[in-house]
């Protein structure tokens, strides 16, 4: 860390030198061996390991280095010296300077420190280093937050809240927050893994809930496993509670690296560019035949994406949650965009209460970086039916509708095939300049024809001597109408491209927003990414 002799110091007494090196020292060994034999054994990291891998050689600058419990003899001498049971400072991720810190499992568990001052967690030290040095905030989290042992310790109980997400909350309208679940996270780790723009866990290996079986089988009577209970087949897969799943610590720490490559430093700083060899002009022949000619037929959406933005660019979040839409960072010219895509794999790409959840999240976190929206559409509509009705989906759906008439980063919207109803309008901004493309394959409308005309005209169906020959020949006669070419002669469609014209197309509408997304850096009036 320091060029020259660090020992040529003759003005400074060499047992104060040699006390600090002993504390350093005894802060280096965290548990003990036997507690961090014990972590290892989990097929867990130390705190101090994953610092170590997901920062850049040599760039970590520890802060608090000497906070902890220290045992002294009867003549008030130094023996032993317990760290404190968080890790936290300064850092680089590939060149650029983040806060990191986590709890330290191996001291007692990774509960919370009881200093006046936190090093880590909500209102600690490590929160307020992100918010002044407008850096990215990293935390791995492995612990469970408070212990019941601190009401003995003070001699009162206190209210919820004395060391609050005050800050936490603050910091997601200011830098990207990003939350790596490690170990078994309960409590105010939990709490903190909610309140990030991206979180990742270990599947298999890490767990996180509001509180854990003991508790549970108390409160509840009920006994269950911990993975049953918050890991990621739970807390990823059906509830959306964490954003990605990883298979290692390794595969957890590459996704944050992943996601923050595409994020600025903070909110008065554009989106990094990315590598723009793929050219920008690069017309994909396979564009044109991806949408099959059969109007029900399921077809690749995440194949079709691929092909147009920049080759390898695109990092997915929540893959496993809310699967009707697809949330994924990429590059177009090297320039980050966020994707919205409807899956017509999934409920034909209907928009349920998961999607809607998923969609409106992911549009902050793009508004709150400056990072452009591309809608791929093809939406049939909302999920309909008792459970969808049942879930909430009509409100969360029209929640995903307001996010997106808030929107104020530039947005372009290319409707692939279906474009219908109140779903169709969460791909649409209006307080942009509304640019709407679409392929030739595209149809919109506030219901398709086929059950429009079934609704519409009930009655005559039903009256004629074969319902569904009256039904068909009612749909034959208003299909024309529903041409794409039809709505483009009336300019109610801004333009119609070829599929192979896409990436082209797309690049240089993205290029443009550049200078807009300049001139609007800055803290919003909200507070940030809901989570």
């Amino acid at each position: 860390m320091c060029a020259g002799n660090v020992n040529a110091v003759p003005d400074v007494d060499a047992s104060v030198v040699s006390e600090l090196g002993f504390r350093r020292g005894e802060s280096r060994k965290l548990g003990g061996d036997d507690a961090v034999e014990r972590q290892h054994a989990k097929g867990r990291l130390t705190v101090r390991e994953r610092i170590a891998a997901m920062t850049d050689p040599g760039s970590f600058r520890e802060i608090g280095t000497l906070a902890g419990t220290g045992r002294y003899d009867e003549h008030n001498r130094l023996v032993s010296v317990t760290p404190a049971p968080y890790v936290a400072g300064l850092a680089r991720i590939d060149g650029r300077a983040v806060a990191i810190g986590g709890e330290d499992f191996t001291v007692r568990g990774g509960t919370t420190f009881g200093s006046l001052r936190r090093k880590g967690g909500q209102g600690g030290f490590i929160e307020d280093l992100a918010h002044h040095y407008r850096v990215p905030l990293v935390n791995l989290i492995d612990g469970a937050g408070g212990s019941v042992l601190s009401i003995k310790r003070r001699g009162h109980s206190v209210f919820p809240g004395v060391h609050g997400f005050e800050r936490s909350v603050g910091l997601l309208g200011t830098v990207p927050v990003v939350c790596a679940v490690l170990g078994t996270a309960a409590g105010g780790p939990a709490g903190r893994a909610i309140l990030s723009h991206f979180s990742v866990m270990v599947r298999d290996n890490s767990q996180v809930f509001a509180a854990g079986p003991p508790v549970v089988k108390r409160s509840l009577g009920q006994e269950i496993d911990k993975n049953d209970l918050g890991g990621a087949a739970v807390a990823v897969d059906k509830a959306g509670t964490i954003h990605n799943a990883a298979v290692s610590e390794e595969d957890a720490f590459a996704q944050i690296r992943r996601f923050l490559s595409f994020m600025p430093d903070n909110v008065w700083q554009l989106p990094p560019r990315g590598d723009a060899s793929d050219p920008v002009d690069r017309c994909d022949e396979r564009l044109a035949s991806i949408v099959p000619q059969r109007r029900t037929q399921a077809y690749n959406m995440h194949r079709l994406v691929k092909l147009v933005c920049d080759e390898g660019s695109t990092f997915e979040l929540q893959p496993t949650y809310g699967k009707a839409v697809i949330t994924l960072l990429a590059r177009l010219g090297g320039r980050p965009v966020g994707i919205v895509a409807n899956n017509p794999m999934v409920y034909g790409g209907a928009m349920d209460v998961h999607a809607a959840r998923k969609q409106i999240h992911f549009m902050d976190l793009c508004d709150t970086f400056h990072i452009p929206i591309v809608f791929f559409v093809d939406v049939p509509g909302f999920m309909v039916g008792l459970r969808a009705e049942e879930a909430g989906t009509l409100r969360e759906g029209m929640r995903a509708v307001f996010f997106a008439g808030q929107l104020s980063v530039p947005t372009i919207t290319l409707v692939v095939r279906k474009c219908y109803g109140m779903a169709g309008m969460a791909t649409c901004n209006k307080n942009d300049v509304d640019l709407k493309l679409a392929w030739p394959t595209a149809e919109w409308g506030s219901l398709p024809v086929e059950g429009g005309v079934a609704a519409a005209f009930r009655g005559d169906i039903m009256a004629a001597p074969d319902p569904a020959a009256r039904e068909k020949e009612i749909e034959a006669e208003f299909r024309p109408y529903a041409s794409p070419f039809r709505t483009a002669e009336a300019f109610a469609v801004e333009e119609i491209i070829d599929p192979r014209e896409t990436r082209p197309v797309l690049c240089e509408f993205v290029a443009l927003a550049e200078a807009r997304l300049q001139s609007g850096l800055g803290k919003r009036s909200r507070s940030g990414v809901q989570p």
